[in-house]
Parts: C-alpha cells; structure tokens; sequence
C-alpha cells in the first residue's frame, strides 16, 4: 500500500519471475569467481533503475498496478493475508456455534446452517423477552 508522499514509480523493478541469475547485475563489490562468466556488464544498476521508472512512467497506474500485483512477493503476501481473513472467518463461525444450542451438542453444521440457526435462536430469544 502507498502512503501519500509515496508514488508508484519508487517501487523496485517488477518481475514476473522469481529471482534471476541476472538480479546480481551492478551490486557494488560484486566478485566473479574465477572462470565464470560475466552475465552482465558491472556498474549498470543505476542505469537500469533510472530506465526501468522511465519506462513506467508511460504506463497507466492501473497497469503499473496489475505489474506489481504480478510479482511473487506481492502473490505470497497476498496469499498469507488471505490465510489468516479465512482462519479468523472460522474461528468466529466456531464461536458462534458454541453459543447455539442442538441435539446432539456436538453436531457438525455447515456454515449457512450456522446463521440460519443463530437467525431463529435469536429471534426465539427476542420472543422470550416480550413475553
């Protein structure tokens, strides 16, 4: 999430794959082991920084952020929020059907059976009280 002072374009590059052989390109005080290969030239992160916000910068906000949404760190946290709003969602179905009473207590309900159930204990209970 972007807070006011925030713009899209001071986000990292986006990649829709995960970490690359080329995502060590222009770090400072890169070493090359002896023998390897040279996968990029050193020296040319700032370049493509500089080339990667330009080229956002033609991009409308809606597919800059269909761009971000694309990459797996943004799909992994997608995925763990979403984890805990449906373990939370269980947790307050199982509380309320703690609250519930049926024969056997122990009785194994769907979730729509659940508020259907709360909908006429609670109406049965509103029928008590104005009695």
């Amino acid at each position: 999430m972007l807070n006011s002072e925030q713009t899209e374009l001071d986000l990292p590059p986006v990649h829709s794959e995960p970490e690359s052989v080329f995502s060590d390109c222009g770090r400072a005080g890169s070493t090359e082991e002896p023998g390897s290969i040279a996968l990029c030239p050193q020296g040319r992160g700032a370049e493509q920084t500089e080339a990667v916000k330009k080229d956002l910068q033609h991009l409308s906000r809606e597919e800059r952020r269909r761009r971000r949404r694309a990459t797996a760190k943004y799909r992994t946290a997608h995925a763990t929020r979403e984890r805990i709003r449906v373990e939370a969602f269980n947790m307050a179905f199982a509380e309320l059907r703690k609250l519930l009473p049926t024969l056997p207590p122990d009785k194994k309900l769907s979730k729509i059976e659940i508020l259907r159930l709360a909908i006429c204990y609670i109406s049965y209970l509103n029928h008590v009280l104005d009695v």
